[in-house]
């Protein structure tokens, strides 16, 4: 709550961590949506279910997207999908590899990064990249505009009280997003000493330098999984997408999962609390 309130205002460009359904800061969107922020940009590759809570919450007003609408081989958002047929939302297509390296040119510092990236597609033309040509070969070039977000939120496995964090398995731009964000959300499984995180500096992907808020927040990417520690659930998922075909229902729906419920915690009690939280993980361990 108190990350929420002091770091993600009206009016953001935010940038979400995790790929796909692994690792989505859910606690954080969640209290965005409870608390009715408004005129949000997004930015992400593979936008799944935490693009579907700020469309959902009516929070986000333009996005730059690599895929967005759909939660992957379950299916599309059938409420994400009214919103952008609707044309309330303003979008910019790029390639994941596109999204990647606009990070990548903010961190460094540089206006933009050169690239072939998109060339000679419909992806390019929905998107604001613009052709240069090269001042040492004479050949076309793209030019992706650097990106810098006003929030970064990123859900890890572990971090230390001054905002080190570790990650264990898949990345993506967590890192570059960490650096290219003015301020920075991070929640994470649990907080560890800070001589845990010196055993493996290998690990630490986001230092402490990057970070404005640690928050601890166990099961922080339920309904998504985190890699060796718990499986996604489906049935959740599949609840969602139910609900979003029909306004009405999915509007009860929002209300019972988000709106009425004080805190994270709450919405996991709601969803089988430790018994249910217990079964992802031994699923995710193949028992």
């Amino acid at each position: 709550t108190e990350a929420v309130a002091r770091f993600v205002h009206d009016g953001d460009y935010i940038a979400t961590g995790g790929f796909g359904m692994v690792r989505i800061p859910t606690a954080v969107l969640h209290e965005t949506v409870r608390t009715r922020k408004q005129d949000l940009g997004l930015a992400g590759q593979v936008k799944t279910h935490d693009a579907q809570i700020l469309v959902a919450g009516g929070c986000v007003s333009r996005c730059d997207i690599g895929y967005m609408i759909g939660l992957e081989g379950r299916g599309l958002c059938p409420s994400e999908r009214r919103a952008f047929e609707s044309g309330s939302i303003d979008i910019a297509e790029w390639s994941n590899g596109a999204l990647s390296w606009r990070l990548k040119a903010a961190v460094m510092g540089i206006p933009f990064m050169p690239t072939r990236v998109m060339m000679g597609t419909d992806t390019f033309n929905y998107s604001a990249a613009a052709e240069i040509t090269c001042p040492f070969t004479g050949k076309k070039l793209l030019a992706l505009p650097a990106l810098y977000p006003d929030v970064g939120i990123i859900h890890v496995d572990r971090a230390d009280v001054y905002g080190n964090c570790q990650i264990d398995g898949i990345q993506i731009s967590d890192a570059d997003i960490a650096r290219a964000s003015r301020r920075v959300i991070i929640t994470t499984e649990k907080v560890v000493d800070t001589d845990e995180i010196r055993q493996h500096p290998g690990h630490t992907v986001i230092p402490h330098f990057c970070v404005d808020a640690v928050v601890e927040v166990p099961h922080g990417s339920y309904p998504g999984n985190m890699p060796g520690l718990y499986a996604s659930d489906e049935p959740h998922l599949s609840a969602w997408l139910d609900a979003a075909r029909n306004p009405a229902e999915f509007d009860k729906f929002l209300d019972w999962h988000i709106y009425s419920c004080p805190d994270f915690e709450t919405y996991l009690e709601r969803n089988g609390g430790m018994r249910r939280l217990g079964e992802l993980e031994r699923e995710e361990e193949g028992i």
